[in-house]
């Protein structure tokens, strides 16, 4: 028999740390700015005004419905406290994803390792799969969701590709859009290992490859770090391609120098060269607040992911696909046959691993 009294407890423990009553003064300041006339003066400021009036008030929805149904002492079977008890569940998840940067997008990059050819090749292939998790959000039933987040909203975006000469890529950048986008992901920071046979050597010799991703999250106008444009260097140059009609032949890529932290941001994405210059400096800034954070705080655990060797520093999972099948998260020991499916996207028992255990 569910205790209801225990419910009741668990689900009054997760006010303060969901900062329910903040959350509420926060929905009147977001529906009063909804509606000002200058909204849609800035549409990316729009978009994530909405977004974020979205997750507060589904939020407080979901509060509000079940503190109404813990308060009927006496008219609840047993199979409606069982699913309340899912419900605060869920809102348990949720409540581990509390950081100052969880419900944030992310900008995740991915730089091949030591390896040739197959370590572009696995770069490539890691692209696909975060792609792949982010498109499988948007089909996902409530039941199927990773950390009970609701990612059909979530969208991802290319802002930066360095192609590999045989195959593969040397860097991707990408930018995930949505609630948690960094929550989750930030679980993927670090250097991921590819063991496999090589379709590249004439041999089919094993090849051991690494890949760096890393993950930082993007930062609002008003708390990132404010750049002096006397500190920047801006270089302009012609996006890169392979041939045919999508290949822009203009100067329109740029690159941006922060010359006394020696961060370099180069963004080819956008056929404006001022837009790539605004995708640019929005990753130059988050990466800068990152910077400052950890200095001030020395709690580099939270957001790092500085760049490493690939061959080396913090490896996280190691994907073996020969001479046997397993997929293995070495800080969490969370572990798979089920490659193929995990290179398909199906990461999310990864990221629940990584995030329960790091709030034990």
């Amino acid at each position: 028999m569910t205790d209801i009294s225990g419910l009741r407890q668990r689900f009054q423990a997760l006010r303060s740390v969901l900062s329910i009553d903040e959350k509420r003064t926060e929905l009147g300041e977001l529906e009063l700015a909804s509606h000002a006339p200058d909204l849609w003066n800035d549409q990316e400021q729009a978009v994530r005004l909405l977004s974020r009036l979205n997750t507060v008030q589904a939020l407080l929805e979901e509060w509000e419905e079940l503190d109404g149904y813990l308060s009927m002492e006496g008219e609840l079977s047993e199979s409606d406290l069982q699913a309340l008890d899912g419900q605060i569940t869920n809102l348990e998840k949720q409540a581990l994803l509390s950081g100052e940067h969880d419900e944030s997008n992310a900008i995740l990059t991915i730089h091949a390792g030591t390896g040739g050819v197959d370590a572009q090749d696995w770069a490539a292939m890691l692209q696909r799969m975060y792609i792949r998790f982010v498109e499988q959000g948007k089909t996902e039933q409530e039941n199927e969701r990773t950390m009970s987040i609701d990612r059909s909203r979530w969208k991802v975006e290319l802002l930066d590709l360095i192609s590999g000469e045989e195959a593969g890529i040397k860097k991707a950048v990408l930018e995930v859009q949505g609630s948690y986008a960094y929550g989750l992901l930030k679980a993927e920071a670090g250097v991921h290992r590819l063991v496999r046979l090589s379709p590249f050597n004439a041999k089919n010799l094993r090849q051991t490859s690494f890949a760096l991703v890393e993950v930082i999250p993007e930062v609002e106008q008003g708390k990132a770090v404010q750049i002096d444009e006397k500190d920047l260097r801006i270089d302009v140059f012609r996006s890169g391609g392979h041939g045919g009609q999508g290949v822009n032949t203009t100067d329109s890529a740029v690159r941006l120098t922060h010359i006394p932290s020696g961060i370099v941001v180069a963004v080819q994405n956008e056929r404006s060269q001022h837009q790539n210059k605004a995708t640019a400096m929005k990753i130059l800034q988050a990466r800068l607040t990152r910077l400052q954070e950890e200095r001030e705080q020395q709690e580099t655990a939270i957001l790092k992911g500085e760049f490493k060797e690939g061959s080396w520093g913090n490896q996280i999972r190691s994907y073996v696909m020969q001479p046997y099948q397993m997929v293995k998260d070495h800080r969490t020991e969370f572990e798979t046959a089920q490659v193929q499916q995990v290179l398909d996207g199906a990461i999310g028992p990864f990221i629940t691993a990584y995030l329960t255990n790091i709030n034990k």
